[in-house]
């Protein structure tokens, strides 16, 4: 597998095509059609979380999405350069209490960090919003 990079623009259509190649990426590094679904929805959910509440929606703005493969770990940064949010202030969701007011949404980071190895956010002011997904091969 070789690094590689794509740029969006902020529209949820577009999704598709950084599903497609954040897949193809991901089985060629050698991961099963599970893993390859779980890292394609980890990277959608951070996508998407960027075009709703980092761009709000706005179609102009562009989503950077790189993968970089090292030994046994495969990672995917994105990049944006939309409003910025604090990750310590997210708390895990109690999913008993979620599910019995049968809320919709909220649980973006909750998702990437069940399906992924590690997540990680650098966001600081003046640089772009960064949010690294790795998941190593079994």
């Amino acid at each position: 597998m070789k690094d590689g990079s794509i740029q969006i623009e902020s529209r949820t259509e577009r999704l598709i095509a950084v599903r497609e190649f954040v897949s193809a990426a991901a089985r060629s590094f050698g991961f099963n059609d599970e893993d390859v679904s779980k890292i394609a929805l980890a990277v959608d959910e951070a996508c998407t979380n960027i075009i709703k509440h980092a761009y709000q929606f706005d179609p102009k703005k562009t989503i950077k999405v790189a993968v970089a493969a090292e030994k046994r770990a495969f990672q995917v940064v994105i990049r944006d350069s939309g409003n910025q949010f604090n990750p310590a202030r997210l708390h895990s969701p109690d999913m008993k209490e979620y599910l019995s007011h049968y809320r919709r949404g909220g649980l973006g980071v909750y998702l990437m960090k069940s399906l992924m190895d590690k997540v990680e956010f650098d966001i600081a002011p003046g640089k772009l919003n960064e949010v690294r997904l790795t998941k190593y091969l079994p």
